[in-house]
């Protein structure tokens, strides 16, 4: 079965756990995607088909961004990748999971970020997966580095969020 791939731009959900993060931030974003009826729902699948192997483009643009930042000794996606025993999804950090709902994220020196993929199910049409980012700046490199990467974060959810969906998020 084929699943509509078309990802909008929304208002950041009030359901998801990072909702108390958007109070204050300097940057909040959420994009949605049209998500399949499944009988389980298993947010580490979905992460995972979202985050967990990144296209060339994009690591392209990772080992970009790796190069410029590690200047300002800031943690690369290899750092972050090896770094602590917790559980990732990439180079992401696992900090929440619940039923309909994953939140990943870190906290750094310039920043702290949470992102947030939710599962919304409705009754009169088609269930929902939502991407949520949300950003909290510690200082002046923090901003400017949300502002320099700001439009290149969105081409990448967009894009991951639209390839997750034409691959049934993990579950064909």
């Amino acid at each position: 079965m084929a699943f509509r791939t078309t990802v909008t731009k929304r208002t950041p959900p009030r359901e998801s756990s990072v909702a108390d993060w958007y109070k204050g931030a300097n940057f909040t974003d959420s994009y949605e995607v049209a998500f399949p009826p499944a009988s389980t729902v298993d947010m580490r699948v979905i992460a995972q088909s979202v985050f967990g192997k990144p296209t060339l483009w994009f690591r392209a643009l990772l080992f970009i961004r790796d190069m410029v930042m590690a200047r300002f000794n800031v943690k690369t996606s290899s750092d972050l990748r090896h770094s602590g025993n917790e559980d990732k999804i990439n180079f992401f950090s696992v900090l929440a999971s619940h039923p309909d709902e994953i939140v990943l994220g870190a906290n750094d020196g310039h920043l702290d970020f949470r992102l947030s993929l939710l599962v919304q199910r409705t009754v009169n049409g088609p269930s929902r997966l939502s991407a949520t980012t949300v950003v909290h700046c510690h200082n002046r490199l923090g901003r400017i580095y949300i502002t320099v990467i700001a439009p290149f974060h969105r081409m990448v959810v967009i894009s991951n969020l639209r390839r997750a969906a034409a691959n049934g998020f993990g579950h064909e």
